[in-house]
């Protein structure tokens, strides 16, 4: 199947897909990033070939964020942040299953890319964080439904409010993934429990899936409309500026609530 440099996509024999993002060492993402995401999935929704996903990519994080300084990380209400979260609600309406492999950081916006998955397998060492309120910023990517409907909500609150990082032993503990191996048989395990998925019966997964999935896309397409009018009231604040700054100084941020 055709794709984009940034997104790979391969058909095993038992009918499982990966599809990796090629974005080494951090795989950081933009709007062309999540649209070519959305386009592989659905691609593969309509290849017979294809029965479940492997969410997958190269180097040492699985995604550790939005690209600084891309128009993902820095465009306003009316901007390509409205059409990067339109990407994501395409993501969340493809049908077929999707198994994420998940290797050093899913941070912010990358935490809300693995969210995406039906199921996330990690190694101990991975890194799970919502760090918005550590750049003076609130979440995206539809986190505010995935988040609590995975862990809880007060769970959700703490990664939250605190922005800090959930190692995989505790990430395991809590839900936010649902298998914990080694971490060079990530993607092993990864495909393990997608070929299970695969072996089911093709129209009976579809189906069960829809069902238990019901309104997520709708929620998700709501959620962003909120996050992305807060994001953009936040942006203007001087505690934003002071985040992104700390972030890149690798300090501390010194925030004053204005």
């Amino acid at each position: 199947m055709a794709a984009d440099p940034d997104v790979t996509i391969d058909i095993a024999e038992d009918h499982v897909a990966t599809v990796e993002i090629h974005r080494p060492p951090d795989n950081f993402f933009d709007f062309e990033l999540i649209a070519g995401l959305a386009d592989a999935i659905e691609g593969l929704d309509a290849d017979p070939a294809c029965r479940a996903v492997v969410l997958c990519s190269e180097g040492k994080h699985f995604c550790a964020g939005a690209r600084l300084g891309s128009n993902a990380a820095d465009s306003g209400r009316d901007g390509r942040t409205q059409n990067l979260y339109d990407e994501a609600v395409r993501l969340f309406r493809t049908r077929t299953p999707v198994v994420a492999a998940v290797q050093g950081a899913a941070v912010g916006g990358g935490l809300g890319v693995a969210m995406m998955a039906d199921f996330r397998v990690a190694a101990p060492d991975a890194r799970f964080a919502a760090n918005f309120a550590r750049l003076g910023f609130h979440q995206g990517f539809g986190l505010s439904v995935t988040l609590p409907d995975a862990i809880g909500r007060q769970h959700a609150l703490e990664m939250l409010y605190t922005g800090r990082r959930v190692k995989g032993d505790e990430a395991f503990e809590i839900g936010l993934c649902d298998r914990l191996v080694p971490l060079d048989t990530v993607r092993g395990a990864a495909h393990e429990l997608a070929a299970e998925i695969a072996a089911s019966a093709p129209l009976a997964v579809d189906s069960i899936r829809a069902t238990m999935r019901g309104d997520l896309a709708e929620r998700v397409r709501a959620a962003t409309d909120h996050e992305l009018a807060e994001q953009e009231r936040l942006r203007h604040t001087a505690d934003f500026a002071e985040g992104v700054a700390a972030v890149n100084e690798r300090r501390t941020p010194r925030f004053e609530g204005r």
